[in-house]
Order: C-alpha cells, then sequence, then structure tokens
C-alpha cells in the first residue's frame, strides 16, 4: 500500500523532511513558496493540496474547518488535539 502525500503548513516546517525520511511523499508550504508556488493565503494552500491530492497537516483552525466543509482530508493539530496525546501519554503512567 502507497502511503499518502502530504502537505505539511507553514508553522510544522522540517516536519516534510522527517516525514519523507519515513517513506512518506511530503511537502511543506514553506519550501513550495521558496520554489515560487503563489502559496500565501489559507485558500491557496487547501486548493494546492487537493489539486495535488494531499492531506494537509496544519494548526490553522481556519484551515481545518474548511477542509472539514469540504470534505478534504486533513490533521488538525489545534489544541484539543494536542491536548487529547497528552492526556493518553499521561494515562500510561
Amino acid at each position: 500500500m502507497t502511503k499518502p502525500k502530504v502537505l505539511v503548513d507553514e508553522m510544522d516546517d522540517g516536519w516534510d523532511e522527517r516525514l519523507q525520511q519515513l517513506g512518506f511523499d511530503a511537502y511543506s508550504v514553506k519550501k513550495l513558496r521558496a520554489e515560487g508556488k503563489k502559496l500565501r493565503t489559507d485558500y491557496s494552500v487547501i486548493n494546492y493540496a487537493k489539486e495535488n491530492d494531499m492531506i494537509l497537516v496544519t494548526r490553522d483552525t481556519e484551515s481545518g474547518q474548511a477542509c472539514e466543509e469540504n470534505d478534504l482530508p486533513y490533521i488538525l493539530l489545534d489544541n484539543d488535539e494536542i491536548f487529547r496525546i497528552v492526556l493518553e501519554k499521561l494515562n500510561q503512567f
């Protein structure tokens, strides 16, 4: 089974490299922008992910909501998700 293509939002630049090391086809908004891609707005980022069949990884709640409303795959790393991870880890003790 092939791993999904991933677009890492600007705030987590560097995760793309880590995901690539694990075999994912991952890209960074920041690096794509440096290459000349027009990815300045949330709309452009979401649209780029859609056009390229990518999962968007973001901390931006509005981007997550936009993906949700338009049935686009995404992973939202908001405070609720981070809290869930902390709680999960705490329950291991």
